[in-house]
């Protein structure tokens, strides 16, 4: 296997995706059976400065530098060879946000992440005007919102893009988005596939008394679905991308896409009826809708697939991050003891505990808020844990209700779908680093969503394995074959995975948690107003 393998690396036959997250670049080396030969990864953090959530550009390269050389040395050390081609490349990234470069191709101001709760005013007036959900997060909320604070740079905008559109523009010369990572920066016409016209012309208007030398058309990169060709890697591109001079220019890539687009592919989830929750840094859900919704929700954004179909999105920016920080705590202890407890055999033995507390958590009560969250309308965040004399305090207690408000936001968009909107549901697929425990993260999601929750063996393979089968089905398609149909017959006809039912006590557990975590918002808000 491992000589075939070889050929199809030294033959280009390969394909590549890389993906930056909020915590990990990923790189992932497929072979022709789209299955994982190599991978490469760097961790990394954002960092708040000036009151903004930002990476700056100097650890974006250097970043996805380290994590394609770690990837390229994985290789060497398996198959004994080096890469020099590829048959194709794709880039994801964390979506939405704001990168404005000037004419000269320069950074304006530092990159604001999707994280950011800093442009409520104008999230506000845009979805009002255009009478569709523009969350705070999305970029065009974040340079309307800098025109509102009459920014200094926006006269000089000559180019806006995101995270992964600006990596594969630096690589290819492509001002380029796939449409599911475009429809976090502004809204798309289902019909067009494209930008939607009416509320471009809506914006220009608005924004005409700024007189800016520019109208948003000219600003936004231009759209591909997948399976298009989004330009080859540049000379300069593969330079860049490989320090040691190895890798080879003309390699094509695919449109780059966002976490929430590689996401529904990685789980096969791009099929009406189909959806698929991510839960790490953040949690969102994506459902692939059957027909638009009834009206506006502020909590539900609507976004594509990479094909252009119609999503609701239950977003929540905190998932695990404050979670992750207690498991910290308690290796800390644990050293402090003399022990050496290796760490994924510490989140088992403590995820695992969750499992033997009682449904309801005991009655404590905790907020995993590091950032603000929107879907409960905090513009900040304040991590707390809370309990009251006769709450059964004890170790399974205190783990449970941690991984219980991790999906708590998400619960509130998801209601909404699921009650309101009568949204179907036949299952959905789960895969981030809340359900590498197993069964446990699974168990306590279908129990917040009342619905059966897959986790694929494949789940753990993330959005860059979902970018680079993009990649693959851009070079290997046949005739009009869609990307429904290549997924299921060509990537997941054999792959296994496990379907886990709503207990029904976890599930009425759940909700006895929810009762209390609505109620107790009040104590966050106080929290975030003298917590200062």
């Amino acid at each position: 296997m491992s000589f075939e393998i070889k050929n199809a690396i030294q033959n280009g036959k390969t394909v590549l995706g890389i993906e930056l997250g909020s915590t990990r670049i990923k790189a992932v080396l497929i072979g022709e059976d789209h299955v994982p030969i190599a991978s490469g990864s760097h961790d990394w953090e954002n960092s708040y400065v000036n009151n903004i959530w930002t990476y700056s550009e100097e650890n974006i390269w250097r970043g996805l530098q380290d994590c394609y050389q770690k990837m390229a040395t994985d290789v060497k050390q398996q198959y004994g060879v080096s890469i020099k081609t590829v048959g194709a490349i794709g880039f994801s990234g964390m979506m939405h946000g704001y990168m404005a470069f000037d004419k000269d191709g320069e950074l304006l101001v530092s990159f604001r992440t999707w994280r950011n709760n800093i442009t409520e005013q104008a999230s506000k007036a845009l979805t009002e005007l255009f009478n569709y959900q523009i969350p705070q997060r999305w970029s065009i909320a974040h340079l309307y919102q800098a025109i509102l604070n009459h920014e200094e740079h926006i006269a000089n905008i000559s180019f806006q893009t995101t995270l992964a559109g600006y990596i594969h523009w630096k690589l290819t010369g492509q001002k380029v988005l796939g449409v599911g990572e475009a429809s976090g920066v502004f809204p798309i016409d289902l019909n067009t596939r494209n930008y939607n016209q009416t509320m471009i012309d809506q914006f220009n208007e608005l924004i005409e008394p700024n007189h800016l030398p520019w109208k948003l058309e000219d600003i936004l990169p231009k759209i591909l679905l997948a399976g298009e060709n989004a330009g080859v890697l540049t000379e300069a591109g593969a330079k860049l991308l490989d320090v040691t001079g190895e890798l080879e220019d003309g390699i094509p890539l695919c449109p780059p896409e966002g976490d929430a687009g590689t996401g529904m592919v990685a789980t096969n989830s791009v099929a009406k009826r189909t959806g698929n929750v991510s839960a790490g840094t953040s949690v969102f859900a994506m459902v692939v809708l059957e027909k638009e919704l009834s009206k506006v929700y502020p909590e539900i954004d609507l976004v594509t697939t990479p094909t252009g179909n119609l999503v609701a999105m239950a977003h929540s920016n905190n998932c695990s991050s404050d979670l992750n920080a207690w498991v910290g705590l308690f290796d800390e202890f644990a050293k402090a003891m003399g022990m050496d407890v290796d760490i994924n055999r510490l989140y088992g033995t403590l995820y695992n505990l969750a499992l033997q507390g009682d449904s309801d958590c005991g009655g404590l009560l905790a907020y995993g808020y590091l950032s603000g969250e929107h879907i409960t309308h905090f513009e900040e965040g304040r991590p707390l844990f809370v309990r009251s004399s006769d709450s059964n305090f004890n170790l399974a207690n205190f783990m449970r209700v941690h991984l219980f408000t991790a999906l708590g936001a998400l619960k509130l968009g998801m209601d909404i779908l699921l009650n309101q909107e009568e949204v179907k549901l036949d299952e959905i697929l789960g895969h981030g680093g809340l359900f590498k425990t197993k069964g446990v993260g699974q168990r306590i999601m279908s129990a917040a969503l009342h619905v059966p929750v897959s986790v694929m063996e494949t789940a753990g393979e993330g959005g860059a394995w979902g970018i680079a089968l993009l990649a693959a089905y851009m070079i290997n398609k046949v005739n009009h074959e869609t990307l429904e149909e290549y997924l299921s017959q060509k990537v997941f006809a054999e792959k296994a995975g496990m379907t886990m039912s709503p207990d029904p006590e976890d599930v009425e557990g759940f909700k006895q948690f929810m009762k209390r975590y609505t109620i107790g918002l009040a104590i966050e808000r106080a929290a975030i107003d003298y917590l200062k």
